[in-house]
């Protein structure tokens, strides 16, 4: 069966331990019902800071029991002993998925917990007797590339949050063909969270704005990254004299 086969999570009031809390208190849960559906092997989550895109990322990805701080199912590269600012796993315990059929394997990329990842795929590669894949030998894009390529072969549900951050502009384009071959072959889901209206562009995927009023389809075009990024195009010297005179 071809991707998507997550259909949707939705946030279960019962399950709800404190309305006050972190991460139910952010304003994308006070609504009278928090609904996201996928009906495309591609869903691109954008907003600003803070509005809640990597706590729906992290609750999704330990809904699917990958590790909330990054990783895959049965990986658990970083330590939980110490302070990880990650709240998946709170809201996932709050929700509920629905799945045609339940594909669990795949990775959760986050840009933060990169290295520890990387570091404990090599040790674990070391441990079984086999040549570690080395992602921290390259720079940091070309490792994330490098770690992209390696993970991201077989059927399952891909979470990135952030992935451009070590990515430069031709790099992303790099990033944008690796999509595409997960694409076409049909048998990956990819939920990703980004800050790049070159990745936002990658054709077919549904898009959506992420405000404190909810999820709602966007135009590329619509986006305040498109936009500021436009403006900053045409007259990069008026843009910057504009913004630094606010």
């Amino acid at each position: 069966m071809r991707a998507p086969y997550l259909k949707r999570v939705w946030l279960d009031e019962t399950r709800v331990p404190d309305r006050n809390g972190y991460p139910f208190c952010l304003p994308i849960f006070n609504r009278d019902e928090f609904s996201l559906e996928f009906d495309s092997p591609i869903t691109i989550i954008v907003g600003e800071n803070g509005v809640g895109k990597s706590t729906i990322l992290e609750g999704i990805a330990a809904l699917a029991g990958y590790d909330e701080a990054g990783g895959g199912k049965g990986y658990m590269p970083v330590d939980h002993s110490r302070a990880v600012e990650a709240m998946g796993g709170e809201l996932s315990k709050a929700l509920r998925a629905s799945w045609l059929p339940k594909i669990t394997k795949g990775w959760f990329f986050r840009a933060e917990s990169f290295f520890s990842v990387s570091r404990y795929l090599d040790q674990a590669a070391v441990d079984t007797g086999e040549v570690p894949p080395d992602f921290l030998s390259h720079s940091h894009g070309e490792g994330f590339l490098r770690f992209f390529e390696e993970r991201c072969r077989h059927q399952g549900l891909y979470i990135f949050d952030e992935p451009e951050s070590a990515l430069s502009p031709s790099r992303q384009v790099e990033f944008l063909k690796l999509l595409r071959r997960m694409d076409e072959a049909g048998f990956s889901q990819v939920i990703m969270a980004t800050h790049s209206p070159m990745l936002m562009a990658y054709p077919g995927a549904r898009l959506l704005g992420l405000t404190k009023y909810g999820l709602e389809p966007i135009k590329l075009e619509e986006t305040q990254h498109f936009r500021l990024l436009r403006e900053f195009c045409l007259d990069p010297e008026l843009f910057i004299h504009m913004m630094l005179g606010d």
